[in-house]
């Protein structure tokens, strides 16, 4: 039966229903405030953190060189999901062509493998700081620091790309609703009418690559971090250790682990499905949330942010 609908290639479909949240009919305006609020919040604080990093020299450290990338990154990746979000819940037009919906499942891809990458690199600087201090300086220069950022960036381009690639060659016939608020891999494969095999083969390679490795090398960061920091016999000398580091570890707990639960959460059969809300853990909230976990508790980031205020204040008046 399927063979007979492949060769009916007049029901080759080319748009896709992305159904959203619309199981929550009575709240669509309520969902469009907060998630405009929310992505307004994010362009903001993620831009006043890149304006903080550029402007004040106490923060041209390898740290915030890294920070400022997350900060550009999570702009675009924002960008990419919640504005055809907000147009839908405000429309209710949920239709997206499936050049569009394959133009966004790339860009998902890229950037969340390429936070994922960051925030390896991130780790493994304060690694360095931390369990190797005296070599810091001269293991952490500029040259390595634009390296690891510029690995992380095309290493994810050129790999998602591949799979974006793999991915075009899939032909859907219906049906072409997908139960989620943007494209996803997962969702997609299931509609499509092809052979999946290579795609489902790619995709646990692209898995492992661009997310599990970057994890296990975070983890295992993590780890030397604990053990040289439980080794320090002040509490003074502990505290003052885990706070170069806590804002980071905040950060990548509230990503890999709505990632994981997101991923690993058995299907539900239900009329909600609970992994579409947890999906909005990881793609609407953490670009929001990582520069406020940082400008909160990081001193340097709040004394660089008086400084551009008091400025802006002496401009004013």
């Amino acid at each position: 039966m399927r063979n007979a609908v492949q060769e009916n290639r007049t029901a080759t479909v080319t748009d896709f229903l992305l159904l959203g949240f619309g199981e929550l009919h009575g709240l669509q305006i309520i969902l469009f405030l907060v998630f405009l609020v929310v992505y307004i919040l994010t362009i903001l604080a993620n831009f006043l953190t890149i304006l903080l990093i550029l402007t004040d020299l106490h923060l041209h450290t390898p740290m915030y060189f890294f920070l400022g990338n997350l900060s550009c990154l999570e702009m675009i990746y924002s960008s990419t999901i919640v504005p055809k979000m907000l147009a839908s819940l405000l429309t209710g037009d949920k239709s997206i062509s499936l050049k569009g919906c394959m133009t966004q499942l790339y860009f998902f891809g890229f950037l969340a493998s390429t936070e994922c990458c960051l925030l390896s690199v991130m780790s493994y600087d304060r690694f360095l700081a931390i369990c190797r201090p005296l070599h810091y300086a001269t293991s952490m220069k500029n040259r390595l620091c634009i390296q690891l950022a510029a690995a992380s960036w095309i290493n994810s381009m050129v790999l998602t790309s591949i799979y974006s690639v793999v991915m075009s060659k899939l032909w859907f016939c219906g049906p072409n609703e997908i139960d989620h608020f943007f494209c996803e891999s997962l969702p997609l494969i299931g509609l499509s009418c092809s052979d999946t095999t290579l795609v489902k083969y790619v995709s646990i390679f692209m898995t492992f690559i661009l997310t599990f490795l970057p994890f296990i090398l975070t983890v295992i960061s993590y780890a030397c971090i604990i053990n040289t920091i439980s080794r320090i016999p002040s509490s003074t000398g502990r505290q003052k250790a885990f706070s170069t580091c806590s804002s980071h570890l905040i950060v990548v707990s509230l990503f890999y682990g709505t990632l994981f639960i997101t991923y690993l959460m058995p299907e539900s059969k239900g009329i909600i499905n609970p992994s579409k809300f947890f999906s909005v853990l990881y793609t609407v909230l953490p670009p929001f949330f990582n520069p406020v976990i940082y400008s909160l508790r990081n001193r340097d980031v709040k004394e660089a942010l008086n400084k551009l205020l008091h400025q802006f204040w002496k401009v004013i008046f």
